[in-house]
């Protein structure tokens, strides 16, 4: 009899471990992981792909859509994005491999600083670093929170929008909570220019 009923004992405790572990490890733990993912990386658990005002798939959240010409320039009219080396060729992906002691680097950062001081009418001294080198992939929509409030002028007169209205669109892309927690706020330039043609759109 004791051998017996220390096995139902033993059973019994066996049973509430698994129900246990059933519990924690097979409810508790991907919920957590679940919810931690949706606060982290929410394009990446529920997919990139962003609509128009129509419902139409109109591009990738992680991936940049350059407004730009053949020769690379960017127009006028819309957020800029950081430099590409691929030209912002969606097909393709590279950094620019120049080195730091490489003339070309110096050479492409000082041209790119004169651009940008003579599109958003500044001293070259108030170009924000990351509007002066591409991205290790040339696809990255994100730029800085200070390159974005820099184009607002620019873009604002371009749509005949007032200044508030497009640096109330650029607060909205600006990140925040656990995304800027791991790294400086930053604004998707992507979502942004999306955001932008539907405000222009609605005030036609």
């Amino acid at each position: 009899m004791n051998t017996i009923s220390g096995y139902l004992r033993q059973a019994g405790t066996a049973a509430r471990f698994l129900l246990l572990a059933t519990i924690v490890l097979g409810l508790l733990y991907p919920l957590a992981v679940f919810g931690a993912g949706q606060l982290a990386a929410p394009f990446q658990a529920n997919g990139s792909i962003v609509k128009d005002s129509s419902g139409q798939a109109a591009a990738s959240a992680l991936i940049v859509q350059a407004a730009a010409d053949d020769s690379g320039t960017q127009s006028p009219q819309w957020f800029h994005a950081r430099p590409s080396a691929v030209t912002w060729d969606p097909s393709s992906s590279s950094a620019s491999n120049l080195g730091p002691n490489d003339p070309k680097l110096l050479e492409a950062v000082t041209g790119n600083r004169a651009a940008v001081a003579a599109s958003e009418g500044v001293s070259p001294g108030k170009v924000p670093a990351d509007a002066l080198t591409s991205s290790g992939s040339g696809l990255d929509p994100h730029i800085s929170k200070d390159y974005a409030n820099l184009q607002v002028p620019r873009v604002s007169t371009a749509h005949g929008l007032s200044t508030s209205a497009v640096q109330d669109l650029v607060d909205k892309q600006t990140s925040t909570g656990l995304e800027a927690f791991f790294g400086q706020p930053s604004v998707n330039v992507t979502l942004l220019n999306l955001d932008l043609a539907h405000l222009a759109a609605d005030r036609r």
